[in-house]
């Protein structure tokens, strides 16, 4: 199965897509990036997909809080995630400087440095991204749908630390919430439910 979306997203490392020849229709892209947010909040979506030059297209315009990103067609597997707009400055970061051949670890450090300087800006309060992955064959690329795909949640706290919060730097068990990348501008609490 395809690396998730997630990482690439807060790594800036997605990959290009978009071949005219493997990518769904705009339409179809839309209707798979939305299936990642809450239901109530899927039809006021701001969508993204990703051009064949690297560079981040609008297939959608939003009316509501929430950005998706369109699934990568040239990867194995459905990945999709939507996150709250307050987030777009730190994705937008990421994917130039994907585009100009940063590696994850470069990416990290400039932007925790920017963040630092007060040239980046994160959110001031909590903020929820949605990350859903399917498998290719229970995907129906004709409509859009995925069968029995996997939702994960992820709570970025920026600079939030195992003190500050009371979470654990890995999970107990399935499901348990837990913080990745404490104490860095990237911190998050990520929540993975228990597979069937």
């Amino acid at each position: 199965m395809k690396q998730s979306l997630l990482i690439a997203l807060t790594l800036g490392m997605a990959s290009p897509s978009f071949s005219q020849s493997t990518s769904p229709s705009t339409e179809v892209q839309i209707a798979t990036a939305i299936l990642a947010a809450p239901a109530d909040l899927r039809d006021g979506a701001k969508v993204y997909g990703i051009s064949s030059d690297g560079t981040y297209k609008v297939l959608r315009a939003g009316s509501n809080e929430l950005v998706c990103i369109a699934d990568d067609a040239s990867k194995d597997g459905i990945s999709v995630a939507c996150y709250h707009k307050s987030l777009q400055p730190f994705m937008e970061r990421g994917w130039k400087l994907k585009q100009e051949g940063k590696n994850a670890k470069e990416v990290f450090d400039i932007r925790e440095k920017e963040v630092k300087e007060g040239k980046l800006k994160m959110p001031d309060q909590p903020t929820t991204l949605f990350a859903l992955s399917g498998k290719q064959d229970q995907y129906d690329s004709a409509t859009g749908a995925l069968k029995d795909g996997y939702l994960r949640y992820v709570v970025y706290i920026p600079y939030a630390t195992s003190e500050t919060t009371g979470l654990p730097l890995k999970p107990d068990v399935p499901g348990m919430p837990w913080i990745m990348d404490p104490g860095t501008h990237r911190a998050h609490i990520m929540i993975n439910p228990a597979k069937n």
